[in-house]
């Protein structure tokens, strides 16, 4: 593997410490901004409908620049809008630095992971996406309880200050490690890439992806009153229980890219199965603390096992347009990560009580199986070509071209 997409994966570290840290932030960032908690909460959502948006439409426009101009550029922007994030004078302002912080992130992701599936060989793609979720799996141990930790003692704004150093460092990375793509004699064509989304494998890999995520999210985000409220933990155990989710979402992260490139199917479909059965067991379970805790872990596990799966698959079914299939992946993951929490939300409005998420977000990973079920039917109907020493050749040259594609 090559040592710049674990650079990307470093920066990835930085991505998501950033997207994730408010949910241990919003108390203080209301109090300071003299806000309510729920309006506070928005920060959340608008970081999310932010990467929604800003994958596919900076995927467009970046899409006749170098790569590695435009991921020089994104995360320096991704970094100005921490610092701005940290002088932030009032909600407003801090609210815009979120958006635009969230659609460098989008583009980032979407051109990183455009990049790291070019420098890679064919069956390695699952494992380059694994290493640049895994930079996500680390912001969930490490960076986000350190962000609640700093913004604790020392203010929300060091922990706005911390990612931007971060940021730093994953620049200097990338200006030292990434290397300079050459223009390819034919320039990349948006009409070209477009025609991937006539493709019904193209929107069956969209669903499952939203739907997986969505369906862990929906719980996940209401973790951590289910513990407190419906499991009875005292509130001093949440942090540890978040940081176990993420050393799950690590675990599986590794197991997943180990196993994704050779049995695609087969990890999405065991590990979509897992993740229901495990939000069934946490609906029946969730006032017993230790089934809460270690169901947890579980989970953690088998949502990130999935990951470089649902990241591969969407490169396999639209490899004539690797830009917009990073800009897709990473909108289909942040639709999930929109969908699911306003679904537990809705649930919980409802009064069904806080373990309702689990029920809800377990409706919404078996509809994703059943997707997954489709999918794979198709492509046994009409499978991609087997990949033998002329065709690997073939796959070569194409990743060859990739590399060189702006």
């Amino acid at each position: 593997m090559p040592i710049a997409v674990y650079m990307l994966g470093l920066a990835v570290f930085a991505l998501g410490t950033s997207e994730f840290m408010l949910s241990g932030l919003l108390p203080p960032i209301a109090d300071d901004m003299n806000v309510s908690i729920p309006r506070a909460g928005l920060l959340i959502s608008a970081f999310a409908i932010g990467m929604v948006i800003g994958a596919p439409l900076l995927a467009v426009a970046t899409l006749r620049l170098p790569r590695r101009t435009t991921l020089i550029t994104l995360i320096t922007v991704f970094g100005l809008g921490q610092v701005a994030g940290a002088l932030a004078p009032s909600y407003e302002v801090l609210f815009a630095s979120r958006v635009i912080s969230a659609l460098a992130c989008a583009g980032f992701w979407a051109v990183g992971a455009a990049v790291a599936i070019a420098m890679v060989d064919f069956n390695q793609r699952a494992r380059a996406m694994a290493v640049m979720l895994g930079g996500l799996s680390i912001a969930n141990v490490l960076g986000v309880p350190a962000g609640a930790f700093l913004g604790e003692h020392f203010g929300w704004r060091s922990a706005f200050w911390s990612v931007a150093g971060a940021s730093a460092v994953a620049l200097a990375g990338v200006l030292t490690l990434i290397p300079r793509i050459p223009l390819p004699a034919e320039k990349p064509q948006l009409k070209k890439e477009l025609s991937i989304y006539a493709d019904r494998q193209v929107w069956l890999s969209i669903a499952v992806t939203a739907l997986a995520a969505g369906g862990v999210f929906c719980a996940f985000s209401y973790l951590s009153p289910l513990l407190t409220d419906v499991a009875g933990l005292d509130g001093g155990w949440v942090p540890s229980v978040l940081g176990l989710f993420g050393v799950g979402a690590l675990v599986g992260t590794a197991i997943g890219g180990r196993f994704a490139d050779a049995h695609l199917f087969g990890v999405l479909l065991s590990g979509i199965a897992a993740s229901t059965v495990f939000l069934v067991c946490l609906a029946l379970f969730a006032a017993t603390p230790a089934a809460a805790v270690t169901l947890s872990f579980l989970i953690g596990v088998s949502a990130f096992y999935t990951g470089p799966a649902l990241n591969a698959r969407i490169f396999n079914v639209a490899g004539a347009a690797p830009t917009l299939a990073g800009a897709t992946t990473t909108a289909a993951f942040n639709l999930g990560n929109t969908g699911g929490p306003w679904l537990g939300g809705t649930v919980i409005d409802l009064d069904f009580g806080y373990a309702s998420t689990a029920w809800a977000g377990a409706a919404m990973t078996a509809t994703a199986l059943v997707a997954v079920a489709v999918s794979l039917r198709l492509h046994r109907k009409t499978p991609s070509r087997v990949i033998t020493s002329s065709t690997r050749s073939e796959n070569t040259q194409a990743e060859t071209t990739a590399a060189r594609t702006p």
